[in-house]
């Protein structure tokens, strides 16, 4: 149990809450002692607390037929007692004077006075306490509460910074901080990744999507020997409705090698692969509880697809899957009981798919979303709650900070990582991002779902593929077949974009699909508009291998995945040991930016507590990069 939750044990809660402004701390016990507790010391020790504790914003305790919650509003609480027959109860708690001063005469003598408060208020592990002194506020590690020589008004305090975010999600996935490396895909969040990511205590998920079947199992089976049951490691899963089959091969392969999480991306409702994963292995506890030893974290931008993932499957996919033997009888009826995802991860203007949803807009939608669902089938008092996570923009202590405070369970990094020593792609590919603006990012046409105009949000800086791909896309609007674009066009195509003869490219087209999936080509013999499609899907696929594989004379149409955080990630890093490409291990980024995000969050409590902070405080940078 941490510190903070020690402190309140003694009320013998069987569930025991602090609610932090990045996230939630939680325990759990035999419980049955709270009544009693509180019959025999009442609340002055949660009001003591508070009073010590003050960016603690509220204390949960519940028990058997009773839940308890202090929260705090300025100088007082609020008390709010519920019992499960209906009854309840309100009162307010006054918190003693003298606030976080720890003693009744809001007196401290510190044992000595720090020269550099910038690397006290910035390091995480350390106590900080305010003194106010005839030549303002000093800052002191330690020291002692109470009057007599070499007393100071104590004008703020803070203790060692925990974990931001929930509890609850690093203990189902077994890691050290509530950060994950998202599933770049083609293979850019490589094996590598994964495991450096894993034995680091974090987790990374696999890039699988986009990469041909025995690509994934070489990865797969790199990551698992690595990392075997022992270090927590992630896997994506990409739907693929052109192919469903490629994705139902996907989840054979993960369950076959005992792979337990995996990060669910584009889709806009429920496959039975996905669903066949989640509950593979699900069954009851000694207790008759539902227990699934899978994870699926979705991605999501939406509402209406969240929604999907927030419920158990609906009946007919069930019933669907039932039929082909995917999920023995069990494993249905647990089905029927728990939601498909663990995880929620909204994603924000993010690199690659995105539908540029501003993050302080969604997140907040789909957490109250969470909250409606979990009240409608009762999720509480089973346990059961689903993790809400932020992905896209994410590049700066600050914004990771921005999106715990929000109330985010976790938050999920990825332009950041592809700039890392350990992704899957061309040293070329990442020398561009070193350079990269927050301005340097513009829309181009996504491969995988070209026909409906869906877009991928790409580098621009030294690349013309959105502006190519865009072009591609408005001829295959205006025009029936490729015959039917004007010659000039058409030899601006082949020469500039293509560097090939269109009817060149199709023969290659034509014998890739003809082994792949016939009805392709049949369909392109048929219909000049899907014959177009299909050359200029070439030139998009092609587009993203040519980057990862470093193809130094087609690096004007490299298809680099890129949001605007990898702009703000090298303004950060500039001038400092992170600038250069050599020094961006996947680890060390992770490492960097939670310790700046705990900076931002220390410095941000102590102000609250009207302490006046020397400048810089809470700007954390990673050390000076050494000029030689």
């Amino acid at each position: 149990m941490s510190p903070v939750l020690d402190a309140l044990a003694s009320y013998g809660a069987r569930t025991l809450r602090v609610v932090l402004p990045g996230g939630v701390e939680e325990s759990s016990s035999d419980g049955g002692g709270l009544v009693a507790a509180v019959d025999g010391q009442g609340m002055a020790p949660i009001a003591q607390f508070l009073s010590l504790n003050p960016e603690v914003q509220a204390v949960e305790l519940e028990d058997e037929g009773v839940a308890l919650r202090v929260s705090r509003h300025g100088s007082s609480a609020r008390i709010d007692v519920r019992w499960s027959g209906g009854e309840h109860f309100e009162d307010t708690l006054d918190l003693p004077a003298g606030g976080v001063a720890g003693s009744e005469s809001g007196l401290f003598v510190p044992d000595a006075l720090v020269e550099d408060p910038l690397e006290l208020i910035h390091d995480p592990s350390s106590e900080v306490f305010v003194v106010d002194t005839p030549d303002g506020h000093a800052f002191a590690r330690s020291g002692t509460p109470g009057g007599g020589a070499g007393s100071f008004p104590l004008v703020g305090r803070l203790g060692p910074t925990l974990a931001l975010g929930s509890s609850g999600f690093r203990e189902r996935l077994g890691v050290k901080a509530n950060y994950v490396a998202g599933a770049m895909a083609g293979g850019i969040a490589s094996a590598e990744l994964v495991i450096a990511m894993g034995k680091a205590g974090y987790i990374g998920f696999f890039g699988a999507g986009g990469l041909p079947m025995e690509a994934v199992r070489a990865g797969v089976l790199e990551i698992r020997k690595a990392l075997g049951d022992d270090y927590a490691q992630g896997f994506n899963l990409l739907h693929n409705p052109v192919e469903p089959q490629v994705e139902e091969a996907t989840v054979d392969l993960y369950l076959e090698q005992g792979c337990r999480v995996v990060s669910a991306s584009a889709y806009m409702g429920l496959s039975p692969a996905v669903v066949r994963f989640r509950y593979t292995g699900a069954y009851r506890d000694g207790e008759g509880r539902p227990v699934c030893p899978n994870t699926v974290l979705a991605k999501v931008s939406r509402p209406e697809v969240a929604e999907h993932f927030l419920r158990p499957p609906p009946a007919k996919l069930l019933e669907e899957i039932a039929q082909n033997g995917g999920l023995s009888a069990v494993e249905l009826e647990v089905a029927k009981e728990l939601p498909v995802a663990e995880g929620i991860t909204c994603e924000a203007d993010s690199g690659g798919h995105t539908d540029h949803r501003p993050l302080p807009v969604i997140l907040p939608v789909i957490r109250a979303q969470r909250d409606r669902i979990a009240e409608e089938l009762g999720w509480a008092e089973s346990g059961i709650q689903v993790a809400i996570g932020a992905g896209g923009g994410l590049g700066t202590p600050e914004s990771l900070l921005a999106a715990w405070t929000m109330g985010a369970d976790y938050v999920l990094t990825g332009s950041v990582n592809q700039c890392s020593v350990e992704a899957g792609t061309s040293e070329l590919a990442k020398t561009m991002l070193l350079g990269t603006g927050l301005a340097d990012v513009a829309s181009g046409a996504a491969p995988d779902r070209f026909e409906i105009g869906a877009h991928v949000q790409v580098l621009s800086r030294g690349s013309m593929y959105a502006r190519r791909s865009q072009r591609l896309y408005g001829l295959y609007k205006g025009w029936g077949s490729w015959e039917e674009i004007p010659e000039a066009d058409r030899k601006k195509v082949e020469k500039q974009i293509l560097c090939r003869p269109f009817e060149e490219v199709w023969a290659e087209c034509e014998a890739y699909w003809g082994q792949r999936d016939p009805s392709q080509v049949e369909r392109a013999q048929k219909e000049g508009r899907h014959k177009m499609a299909l050359v200029f899907r070439w030139y998009l696929g092609m587009s993203s291998r040519w980057a990862r594989m470093g193809e130094a004379t087609r690096k004007k149409d490299f298809q680099i995945w890129c949001g605007p955080s990898m702009g703000a990630f090298n303004d950060w890093v500039s001038g400092t040991e992170l600038e250069p490409l050599s020094a961006r291990s996947v680890v060390t980024i992770a490492d960097e930016l939670l310790r700046g995000a705990a900076a931002a969050y220390r410095a941000t409590h102590l102000r609250m507590q009207g302490v006046c902070l020397p400048d810089g405080a809470g700007h954390y940078r990673p050390a000076a990069l050494d000029p030689k």
